[in-house]
Parts: structure tokens; C-alpha cells; sequence
């Protein structure tokens, strides 16, 4: 029976359409963030990527969900998302169909993110493009990290090592 204070209760969908049950990470550490391909942020692309080479071998992954919750920054639609991120970044991790991600419009994931009564920990949708979530082993929100906050920062890895 999958917990209901888990991500692995989601199923999203990806960039093809095509059902993506969450709980195929299980027993993974996961960093889930929302991504834009027009935002001052947008070349953490790149440093997600960084990040996910140097942990992946580990049993680590990245959900990438694009949104276009702030300020339409992400125009793109399905394959056109993969197309930039991959030839503008090299990127090679997981990005899903584009989700709202903030308001009454959020997807059930990231209202679960965003909600610390429902997933226990963390109470802080995303403030912006670029917002990142760690989840544990089990599926459950550990802690999240500011858009200004740099995937390779110390503060993400030493935050990834600890779960792992």
C-alpha cells in the first residue's frame, strides 16, 4: 500500500502524453523541479544536469516539470520542451508534460509538495520558475530549495549525500 503522505501515490504524465506512475522511483532520492525555458534561471538547465551526472549512479534522479505559471516563461509545448532543454543544455533527466504548479491550478503533485498538511514537512509553494523539492527513499518531502539556489550549491549536494 503506497503512503499517502508519498509522491508515489501521483501518476503525471510525460511529454508524450503517455501515463508516468510515480511510483517507478521508489527507493530513489529525487529532486523535483518546476523549469522554464524563457527565465533568468533557465540556465540551471545545465547545473541540474551537473547534478544529476554526479549522483544518478547513486540512485538519484531529477523530475523536471516545466510551467508557465510565471509570467508565461515557458511558451514551449511537449517535444519542443525536450528539444531545448536537450540542444541548448545536453539535458538527459526526466522532464514531464508542463504542470501549473502554484495556485488553485496547481497539479495534485505539486499541491502535495506545497503543503506541509498533506505531505508533513514543507509548507512553501513555488515562488518562482526553478523551485526544487527533495524527496526521500520513501517518496516523502524532505526539504525544498529556492530558484535563487544553485543545483550544485553545497547546500543541495550535502542535503543529496545525506539520503543517500
Amino acid at each position: 500500500m503506497i503512503a499517502k503522505d508519498s509522491i508515489y501515490q501521483f501518476i503525471v504524465h510525460d511529454l508524450h502524453g503517455r501515463p508516468i506512475d510515480l511510483s517507478q522511483y521508489e527507493g530513489k532520492i529525487l529532486l523535483i523541479v518546476n523549469i522554464a525555458s524563457k527565465c533568468i534561471y533557465t540556465p540551471q538547465l545545465k547545473k541540474l544536469e551537473e547534478l544529476y551526472q554526479k549522483f544518478h549512479d547513486q540512485g538519484f534522479e531529477i523530475l523536471a516539470f516545466p510551467s508557465n505559471d510565471f509570467l508565461r516563461q515557458e511558451p514551449l509545448h511537449g517535444e519542443k520542451i525536450e528539444y531545448f532543454c536537450v540542444n541548448n543544455y545536453n539535458t538527459s533527466f526526466s522532464i514531464f508534460e508542463k504542470a501549473h504548479v502554484k495556485g488553485s491550478k496547481a497539479s495534485a503533485l505539486f499541491r502535495f509538495l506545497s503543503n506541509r498538511k498533506i505531505n508533513g514537512r514543507v509548507n512553501t509553494p513555488p515562488l518562482w520558475n526553478f523551485h526544487k523539492y527533495l524527496i526521500d527513499r520513501e517518496g516523502k518531502v524532505v526539504t525544498h530549495f529556492f530558484s535563487f539556489i544553485s543545483p550544485t550549491s553545497f547546500l543541495i549536494q550535502r542535503a543529496i549525500r545525506k539520503l543517500l
